[in-house]
């Protein structure tokens, strides 16, 4: 396990903990609602999707859940760096958000995370 997953938190840590905490069921509700609306046009959806059931694992290190929820907010907003709407272009930041967050914490995504987000996927999510 990477050291800097198992150090305890500092203070700052803390406080954005305790704010995801706040805010998970909204950043979970419209993390569906965005994902049916956009579906198979962001080509990252199953490393988002096992990134997704990542958090909700409770065998997932808090500090693992925060960075996935925090890139998962990351998506779900509204006003990001480059808008959704744009072709091509939309998706991008989300994308390497998705990709550095999945980067730190690859060890906690297994693949048991990855088939349940090809069977969600399959069924139209």
């Amino acid at each position: 396990m990477d050291d800097s997953i198992a150090r305890p938190f500092t203070k700052a840590e803390m406080d954005a903990l305790r704010r995801a905490e706040r805010d998970e069921a909204g950043v979970r509700r419209d993390f569906w609602a965005k994902l049916r609306a956009v579906g198979r046009r962001v080509p990252f959806a199953e490393d988002l999707l096992a990134a997704y059931y990542c958090t909700l694992d409770p065998a997932t290190p808090s500090r693992v859940r925060l960075v996935l929820l925090a890139a998962i907010a990351y998506f779900v907003m509204p006003v990001d760096a480059v808008p959704d709407i744009l072709p091509i272009l939309g998706f991008t930041d989300d994308a390497a958000v998705i990709a550095a967050a999945i980067a730190q914490v690859a060890g906690n995504i297994n693949e048991s995370h990855r088939e349940r987000a090809r069977a969600t996927l399959a069924e139209g999510a």
